[in-house]
């Protein structure tokens, strides 16, 4: 049966994509050209599935200050991983934080 996404849906997803690649470059990567990220989408039982995966030693997922917090709310960076939580259905990351698996349900036509 075909599914269909929205427009808010196909915002949440390419801006929770793009935060998800640009940590991976630049935090996971420390924007080292010769390490890669590797990025892999599919559509399986009614939702789209991003993986993103760097080659950096990962961080503690469960210690990521909340930007909205007084003391952080002015910081310029720091709201990434908040949103992908926020706009993404199910966020997962694994053990050494350097993969992050995040899923999107899709509507029924």
């Amino acid at each position: 049966m075909p599914y269909g996404l929205d427009e808010d849906g196909g915002f949440d997803i390419r801006l929770c994509v793009e935060e998800a690649v640009r940590n991976a470059i630049v935090h996971g990567n420390h924007s080292d050209r010769k390490r890669s990220v590797k990025v892999d989408c599919r559509v399986e039982n009614g939702a789209t599935i991003i993986e993103v995966k760097d080659e950096g030693a990962g961080f503690d997922y469960n210690n990521v200050p909340d930007p909205t917090k007084e003391s952080n709310i002015l910081k310029n960076s720091g709201r990434g991983v908040y949103l992908i939580k926020k706009l993404m259905d199910k966020v997962e990351f694994n053990k050494a934080g350097n993969r992050i698996k995040m899923v999107k349900g899709l509507k029924r036509r």
